[in-house]
């Protein structure tokens, strides 16, 4: 990664939690995967950072950035493990931010992923998580996508690049050729959005499998009602609805 990434992902970070850093905060990234954003909170000041993720290559990865770019400090530990096994996630403790950006979707059951992953949220601790929403209108539709997306998990190489092209040349590009500059421009920005790469989302929304999609207010419901969470930032329009969530002191009414 360039730092330039990093600094893109702790601005966004940053922006949505409402702070200028993260000095005295732990902080808990579920599903780290490349581990970008776990770095970016290590940079941000985070007191303690902890990462895991259930695919050892993304483990790997984030370990790579703990021990290169960051010099291995013992604040911030990566580990492999799954956000379905409530008994793990509970074994990690308290933290005051827990993070979990596009990934809880993923998990083929991602209620009980929601719930597992909100468990090390301490009192008062904030959870920052992006769901895929069902209330984007989106084309095709999302019984649609699904099955788009299990064709491409068992596709060969050759014909998962197809499908990525396929949304580039008709989502991206509309169909019209001339628009390609116009790709390539937003291929060469895209970094500047949250650190992340154009092809990578891409090939996310196109072949992210196990995935569902869920209606905001149904999540807000569930994180209100059964998990004991008052709403402080939520942001809509995008396939992802980011939401900011802070834990109710115990016995204490929502709203």
């Amino acid at each position: 990664f360039s730092q330039g990434k990093v600094d893109v992902s702790k601005r966004h970070l940053l922006g949505f939690l409402g702070v200028e850093d993260l000095q005295g905060q732990s902080f808990l990234d579920i599903g780290c995967g490349s581990g970008l954003n776990s770095l970016a909170a290590y940079q941000a000041g985070a007191e303690r950072v902890s990462s895991f993720d259930y695919d050892i290559d993304s483990v790997r990865t984030t370990e790579y950035l703990r021990t290169e770019k960051a010099g291995a400090p013992d604040n911030w530990t990566v580990q492999q493990g799954s956000v379905l096994d409530a008994d793990y996630v509970r074994s990690l403790g308290q933290f005051d931010i827990v993070y979990s950006w596009g990934v809880l979707h993923h998990t083929g059951d991602q209620w009980t992923a929601i719930r597992n992953a909100s468990y090390p949220v301490g009192e008062g601790g904030l959870f920052y998580i992006a769901l895929y929403s069902a209330d984007v209108q989106i084309n095709p539709t999302a019984e649609e996508w699904l099955e788009i997306k299990q064709r491409y998990v068992r596709s060969s190489k050759l014909g998962r690049a197809r499908l990525v092209w396929w949304y580039i040349w008709n989502f991206s590009m509309g169909r019209n050729p001339l628009k390609l500059s116009d790709v390539i421009k937003t291929a060469y920005e895209y970094r500047f959005k949250r650190g992340m790469s154009y092809l990578t989302d891409i090939r996310d929304w196109v072949g992210g499998w196990p995935m569902e999609f869920s209606h905001d207010a149904d999540v807000l419901k569930f994180a209100d009602e059964e998990l004991g969470f008052d709403l402080v930032r939520i942001a809509q329009g995008e396939a992802n609805t980011e939401y900011l969530l802070r834990r109710r002191a115990a016995g204490a009414r929502s709203g």
